[in-house]
């Protein structure tokens, strides 16, 4: 007899994730949020790890994740971060980065069980927790994909308005200013607000993150290969932290993939092929229009050695 819920499954749904974190089931994540995981019959050489962003869920990656799979023969694993796609999220109260990490480790693990080449990406928090994985997790030894990674937070002269929500976020002030309003809104597929309790983990994952990228420089590279992908128009997540990581790695193995200014592609909408819309057909975020190109432009990256 299966062990799998009687509930319908949801495309490519991740059993066994729920079966490592039991804090998620098919009957608490919403319609869409699922842990998505996607192998070929006979394991390929490849495999990549797609980590969605602080408030968001794996549908976020889905057409990243798709490309991979039907396109580029990667077996494809999409884990969803502790306290995320939630009917219920409580607020996030209790959302943990050990947590997170404990995540994106176990997708690693699953992915090198069948595949000798693992690549790690993601967007937002995704993208920052990938540059920690990168960095520190010795099954990672293929590319490093950075969709709007969150590496420095965006806003104000000099990026100064940026450090300063670091700072704070850091402090016991972030829950003086957490609104506890209800998470579920319109959106099927993220919460309906950045809340402050996951947005004090991403702090603190920005200041790991910036202490990684600082031990590299143009003498002792960042190892891996980086691929990058960020909107000028990016009003969350500052450019300027994928030009500091730029500027420590190996220039012949980046590739900075940057949308320009008067596109007006916003934060999230860089990995999205088709707009995200409400249940009554309101578009809440528009597609990426450079989406196919964008995608060419990684298959094109992955034959440089």
């Amino acid at each position: 007899m299966s062990d799998q819920p009687s509930t319908p499954a949801r495309d490519h749904e991740w059993f066994d994730y729920y079966k490592r974190f039991t804090y998620f089931s098919p009957e608490a994540v919403r319609d869409g949020c699922q842990p998505r995981i996607m192998e070929h019959p006979e394991a390929p050489k490849k495999a990549i790890v797609l980590v969605h962003g602080l408030s968001d869920s794996p549908y976020f990656m889905a057409a990243i994740g798709d490309y991979f799979f039907h396109r580029l023969g990667y077996n494809v694993y999409m884990p969803l971060l502790h306290f995320h796609g939630l009917k219920d999220p409580k607020g996030m109260e209790g959302v943990e980065l050990e947590e997170w990490k404990s995540n994106v480790s176990f997708a690693i693990s699953k992915a090198a069980a069948k595949a000798s080449e693992i690549s790690v990406g993601g967007l937002s928090t995704g993208g920052a927790l990938s540059v920690y994985m990168s960095a520190l997790n010795p099954r990672i030894n293929g590319t490093l994909y950075l969709f709007s990674a969150a590496l420095d937070l965006a806003g104000g002269a000099f990026g100064l308005v940026g450090e300063l929500k670091e700072i704070l976020l850091q402090t016991f002030l972030a829950d003086l200013l957490d609104s506890n309003g209800s998470l579920i809104g319109d959106n099927p597929y993220r919460y309906n607000a950045v809340d402050m309790d996951g947005a004090t983990q991403l702090a603190r994952l920005i200041k790991e993150t910036d202490t990684i990228i600082g031990l590299f420089d143009s003498g002792f590279p960042f190892p891996d290969k980086v691929f990058a992908a960020h909107s000028e128009s990016d009003q969350t997540a500052d450019i300027a932290g994928i030009v500091a990581l730029q500027k420590v790695c190996d220039q012949t193995r980046f590739k900075f993939f940057r949308i320009a200014q008067n596109l007006g592609v916003p934060h999230a909408s860089v990995v999205l092929d088709k707009p995200v819309v409400s249940n009554d057909g309101k578009e809440l975020e528009p597609r990426n229009p450079l989406f196919a190109e964008m995608m060419q432009a990684i298959a094109d990256f992955e034959k440089i050695e």
